[in-house]
């Protein structure tokens, strides 16, 4: 299934290490990051749902669930969460889906036969609280991800919709924002005032609060 940026994503209902869920009502009013991972048991699997367990009360922070998926088992799960707990010095609270059947991998295109179609490609996908999808980003089963980044874009993500601006190369908290195109001189002055200009296509404010 080819899942595209605004796209409504697929619900299902899956078992996972917190029990059963319908993935809609289980997002309920936040935002949501789905994230696959090749196989359990496996050095940098182990490593990035370490590093996701790190970073969930920054996640909460930003009202974001996470919950990952591959296609082993609730079981082979549950047994492999001590190990990333021991060795990563974490806590995993979220849920990992139980994806044995396939069915949640297939549903998002996480398996990729020309890779290796007995596992998931590392693939993430950001939800908001209207069950769009707002990113998706796919990595190769060698190459551990940036989950920092993450935050980045989730902040982008929630200040951009709340205001008439974008964010631009490498922006983090507390950088200038640019200005909306769609935003008038005239309104940006009194939305933005003090606003650069340093072309008329590209003006710069400070974010909004």
């Amino acid at each position: 299934m080819s899942i595209r940026i605004g796209d409504t994503a697929p619900d299902f209902t899956a078992n996972t290490t917190d029990g059963q869920i319908n993935f809609h009502n289980w997002i309920g009013d936040s935002w949501c990051i789905l994230f696959s991972h090749p196989k359990d048991y496996t050095p940098v699997c182990t490593t990035e749902l370490g590093k996701m367990a790190n970073l969930s009360g920054e996640f909460a922070k930003r009202n974001v669930k996470l919950i990952a998926v591959s296609v082993d088992s609730v079981d082979d799960h549950k047994g492999w969460i001590n190990d990333i707990n021991e060795t990563q010095g974490c806590t995993v609270a979220y849920p990992i889906i139980d994806g044995a059947d396939r069915k949640v991998p297939e549903q998002y295109g996480m398996i990729h036969p020309e890779a290796n179609d007995s596992m998931t490609v590392r693939s993430v996908f950001v939800i908001d609280p209207k069950k769009k999808v707002r990113l998706i980003l796919t990595y190769p089963a060698s190459c551990g991800r940036n989950f920092d980044e993450l935050l980045r874009v989730v902040d982008s993500l929630q200040l951009t919709d709340s205001s008439k601006v974008a964010t631009p190369v490498n922006w983090k908290p507390g950088d200038d924002v640019i200005i909306s195109p769609a935003v008038s001189n005239e309104d940006a002055a009194k939305l933005f005032p003090g606003f650069k200009t340093v072309k008329p296509y590209l003006r710069y404010t400070k974010a909004p609060k």
